[in-house]
């Protein structure tokens, strides 16, 4: 009798399920034999415009060295970083992307015993990593799509060790202002640490960016997390990093493994935070985009989320997994979202204005095969 390798697992991990990430379109070209070339993905929050030239040189660079081992601390990018925030080197830690890090401050800082609380409707990777940990979720009701900050904080408790809060959120690209970012912190004892995941911080500029980065003076018990895979366009590359006091970021540098950022990743991320033209266009075609889907949703008659994020939640009915593949057939894909509680809402990632509209085009048909179109 062959050996049952589940039992062997921990039990934490045997009750998880793996994390889905968009369908590619390779994959839906073999399933529905379509051509990849007119295929278009709108489900994994990608910059649309491609990666930036100059990243791109600075890769094409690197890679004459792909013989050699990486800079296991990141040197230049960490330098890169320092001068852009205004922060020390010592505050920086690398990541594998934002994921990567997520991951990193768990395995630092939660055990078996210890509470994680994060928000309704959050991203998955925060029950996925609590639970392999074998640490307890504390999933907190939504307020209006977003985090009730006043009801996370109230269901802090003695075994509360991290809190998880996503700013903008993923998948319902609502935000919450600096005024009630720091009053929540300022309700959290110190020995919790607070997770902000800023993955999606670059779209908001001015007035309306609530900055996690100029709240860590004043609480050293803050992780900010940030990554390179969506404003910055280098989601291939998994590049991520966190800013936290200096004794927090030694810690993390102690787990994560020496060479979790490759070379490669190392010197597009380094040169693409020099490219201020290329983050303003991405910028740019996202508020395009944003208010394209939208009144295209209002067109349609669907109600959706406002978001800041470059994504929109789209209600397209009790019939949304059957929207889904009834969009897979006209060549566009979207991300279900019934594995975050919401089995009646698309995210649908913003494209250029030429992709946005075929994705409106094929929605409507869509709804209207399901039988929900007008």
């Amino acid at each position: 009798m062959a050996l049952d390798y589940q039992s062997l697992a921990v039990k934490s991990v045997q009750a998880l399920s793996p994390y889905q990430p968009g369908k590619p379109i390779e994959e839906l070209a073999r399933e529905l034999g379509l051509n990849p070339g007119e295929i278009i993905k709108l489900a994994s929050n990608e910059n649309p415009l491609g990666p930036s030239e100059v990243a791109l040189a600075a890769a094409r660079k690197a890679l004459e060295e792909s013989c050699l081992y990486p800079d296991g601390n990141g040197f230049e990018l960490k330098q890169a970083l320092s001068k852009r925030f205004g922060v020390p080197m010592s505050q920086i830690t690398l990541g594998n992307g934002s994921n990567d890090l997520l991951e990193v401050v768990a395995r630092c800082f939660v055990g078996p015993d210890s509470e994680v609380i994060f928000s309704q409707y959050a991203f998955a990777v925060y029950p996925l990593v609590t639970q392999a940990i074998g640490a307890k979720s504390v999933s907190v009701p939504a307020k209006e799509w977003g985090h009730d900050l006043d009801a996370m904080s109230a269901a802090v408790n003695e075994r509360t060790k991290l809190i998880f809060v996503a700013n903008p959120n993923n998948p319902t690209g609502t935000v919450h202002d600096a005024v009630a970012l720091e009053a929540f912190l300022e309700r959290i004892p110190e020995r919790v640490l607070v997770v902000l995941d800023e993955a999606y911080c670059e779209y908001l500029t001015g007035d309306e960016f609530p900055d996690g980065i100029r709240l860590l003076n004043r609480f050293p018990n803050l992780i900010v997390c940030r990554t390179f895979s969506k404003a910055w366009g280098l989601a291939a590359l998994r590049v991520g990093y966190s800013i936290s006091s200096p004794e927090i970021a030694d810690i993390l540098n102690r787990v994560r493994q020496p060479f979790n950022v490759n070379s490669v990743a190392l010197a597009a991320a380094s040169a693409v935070l020099e490219d201020e033209a290329y983050l303003n266009r991405s910028r740019e075609v996202n508020k395009a985009g944003l208010r394209q889907l939208s009144e295209g949703f209002d067109r349609i008659g669907l109600p959706y989320i406002p978001s800041v994020g470059n994504f929109v939640a789209v209600d397209v009915g009790e019939q949304a997994a059957d929207v889904y593949q009834a969009l897979l057939s006209h060549g566009v894909i979207v991300r279900p979202v019934a594995g975050y509680g919401m089995p009646r809402h698309l995210r649908v990632s913003v494209g250029l204005p030429e992709e946005n509209e075929r994705f409106l085009v094929a929605l409507s048909k869509a709804l209207q095969s399901v039988g929900q179109g007008s």
